[in-house]
């Protein structure tokens, strides 16, 4: 019996020991709960998950006309409409994902796509430090549309899910023109 106690009691210790171990190794935000690391960069985002999405947004309204007839692009099925849903909920949640602070533009080491449109990586950090209310402003916009396409997917509203895709377009156009390739941008408006 007195193995069992002394056993019970190490094993107590013990856990105590490691949580108050974990807690010191642990980083702390301002509010005490553990800071959230990023682990992938905007651009890894982008490709992973809200450009996916978005292109099933864009997908999910419209009419496509081509030399068999026109093509009706709501989505029909149940299994089209969930299809939607969760592309918007990847959409509405992308904008946290962007807001994380310490997420870089693009994994280390990466170069700019199309040089002399595109600014480099670390020019683009450069300008998201310096204006980050801006670049937050343009994932929230992203997020209400998100919320916005959760709610059009659950009524099946074609009609505004293809409102919200021009929306979206323009949201994530005007992001890319502050902060990716500002200079083409201004460029293009002196024409």
């Amino acid at each position: 019996m007195r193995r069992q106690i002394a056993a019970g009691l190490c094993s107590a210790v013990l856990g105590l020991l490691a949580l108050s171990l974990l807690a010191v190794a642990a980083p702390a935000s301002p509010a005490g709960a553990p800071a959230k690391q990023a682990y992938s960069s905007i651009k890894e985002l982008m490709d992973s998950i809200i450009d996916p999405s978005a292109d099933v947004l864009w997908g999910a309204g419209g009419t496509v006309v081509d030399r068999d007839g026109f093509h009706d692009l709501t989505p029909k099925t149940p299994q089209e409409w969930l299809d939607v849903r969760r592309a918007a909920v990847r959409i509405l949640e992308g904008g946290n994902l962007l807001m994380m602070p310490g997420r870089e533009a693009a994994p280390a080491g990466t170069k700019s796509d199309t040089p002399g449109v595109e600014l480099e990586p670390a020019q683009i950090n450069a300008l998201m430090k310096k204006d980050r209310k801006s670049f937050d402003g343009f994932a929230k916009a992203l997020q209400s549309i998100g919320l916005e396409a959760v709610r059009a997917s659950d009524t099946k509203n074609a009609a505004l899910l293809l409102d919200l895709g021009a929306r979206m377009d323009a949201v994530c156009e005007s992001c890319h023109q502050t902060f990716w390739y500002p200079e083409a941008a201004a460029q293009s408006g002196k024409q």
